[in-house]
């Protein structure tokens, strides 16, 4: 440049400061937000239309189910890795399925003492709610029990594990591949450090993907409304009403207990999320951010290993909204259906789920597989007894995927802090960078380690 040229700029080049209008299009909160409007209004508005719009939602979990293996995977390995106390592993992962236990169980028994109070399901006729098809839903029910499920987290191939997104068999196999490298010395940092930058590029396809997330948001939620309708609602208004008032108070008071009890702000930790909580509402699938609740939690405070072990973890073990939804589903069908369960009888619905409910995965539809399995294992409410919630199921879903959501990520931050894992600067940045709008998204860098 020559100069002349040079003279001719402007003697001062300040960046233009991007106008309101211009910060809100960017906003993922407020893009998936005006998606999830735009998409209950096609449905309520265009039924048909609407149900047209599903393979939008499904093409978006699919793009998130197509990183998930790796980037479980990979966060997990490196955790291990970049760890010099194998031991600090072994207890990490005891005290989560302790914690998961403890605190599942709690939201079972909380969904059963509602249920008892409020009645829901009484006086409603249970011949005229039926409707729907469920025969897929109570086969698979009647094909599950407890020692499969144990049997199946060890994979009979490592690449069928990834290829079918099975995730306690990524998680499995991924914690002996972890503490292996981690025994190697050299040869193992090596093989680290190329780990290292492979999960930049997967962490940055996250952030691609996310990109999209508003558009998988609409098409899920014209999907709902369209094919399920508003009038669904109205008819088992109590039941749903029960449900969501009762994974508010789980969430607000019991969980708000525990992040006091573990000293941190829930509400903090729920803003931090905030864009996370809405994709989820939009899915109905709390898998639809997997992915990217790995690096969150890190850029948050929680450690590396910590978050490797519990999220992936929690999406089997630790899903708190579907334990309530199933508690109460079950004594609601009982209800409904003039069934009297005893005392005893209750308590033997809170073992059954105790067990079947770590069958559940965070993806849509699942926690009705659990539900056929529990009142099959029960024998005394009818299995059929499923069809009574079919229409207001994928309503409910939401609430126990968000709930689900928010359990895993208290969670990830009780672990770390009970490890003395919790950095603690690092928590104040994200939560400063949140408050200011910069804060970077999943994608853009290796997660925080």
């Amino acid at each position: 440049m020559t100069r002349d040229s040079r003279s001719e700029l402007p003697p001062t080049a300040h960046p233009v400061r991007p106008s309101r209008v211009a910060r809100l299009g960017r906003n993922l909160t407020f893009r998936v937000l005006v998606a999830i409007a735009l998409g209950a209004l096609l449905g309520a508005l265009a039924p048909d239309w609407g149900k047209a719009m599903k393979p939008l939602g499904d093409t978006f979990v699919n793009l998130v189910r197509m990183v998930i293996a790796p980037v479980i995977f990979l966060t997990i390995v490196l955790g291990i890795a970049h760890t010099t106390d194998l031991k600090k592993v072994g207890r990490v992962g005891l005290k989560a399925l302790l914690y998961f236990e403890v605190v599942t169980t709690f939201a079972l028994a909380i969904g059963v003492i509602v249920m008892n109070l409020a009645h829901p399901g009484a006086g409603i006729d249970a011949s005229r709610l039926a409707h729907g098809d469920v025969s897929q839903y109570t086969a698979a029910g009647k094909e599950m029990n407890f020692v499969d499920f144990l049997t199946h987290v060890v994979p009979s191939s490592v690449v069928g594990a990834f290829a079918q997104g099975e995730i306690l068999q990524v998680v499995f196999f991924s914690v002996l591949f972890g503490v292996a490298l981690a025994s190697m010395g050299r040869p193992g940092r090596i093989v680290t450090r190329v780990l290292d930058r492979l999960a930049q590029v997967f962490f940055r396809i996250v952030g691609i993907v996310m990109a999209v997330a508003p558009v998988g948001a609409f098409g899920a939620m014209a999907y709902t409304i369209g094919a399920f309708g508003v009038g669904s609602l109205l008819t088992l208004g109590r039941l749903m009403g029960a449900v969501y008032v009762t994974m508010a108070l789980f969430v607000f008071v019991v969980l708000n207990a525990i992040a006091r009890l573990y000293g941190f702000s829930l509400w903090k930790l729920l803003r931090y999320i905030r864009d996370e909580i809405l994709i989820v509402l939009g899915t109905s699938s709390s898998e639809a951010v997997l992915p990217r609740m790995l690096d969150r939690m890190e850029r948050f405070g929680c450690a590396r290993p910590v978050v490797g072990l519990v999220i992936p973890a929690g999406y089997s073990f630790n899903l708190d909204g579907t334990s309530i939804y199933l508690s109460m589903a079950t004594l609601f069908i009982a209800q409904a259906y003039g069934v009297h369960l005893s005392i005893g009888q209750q308590l033997s619905v809170l073992a059954i789920l105790m067990v079947t409910s770590k069958g559940a995965a965070g993806v849509t539809g699942s926690g009705f597989i659990v539900l056929a399995s529990t009142l099959s294992a029960l024998r005394v409410v009818p299995v059929e007894g499923v069809a009574l919630i079919l229409g207001v199921d994928r309503f409910m879903s939401e609430a126990r995927a968000i709930t689900n959501l928010i359990g895993n990520a208290v969670a990830t931050v009780v672990i770390s802090k009970s490890e003395n894992a919790f950095d603690e600067g690092r928590n104040a940045a994200a939560l400063a960078a949140m408050h200011g709008g910069g804060e970077p998204i999943a994608g853009e860098g290796v997660p925080v380690g």
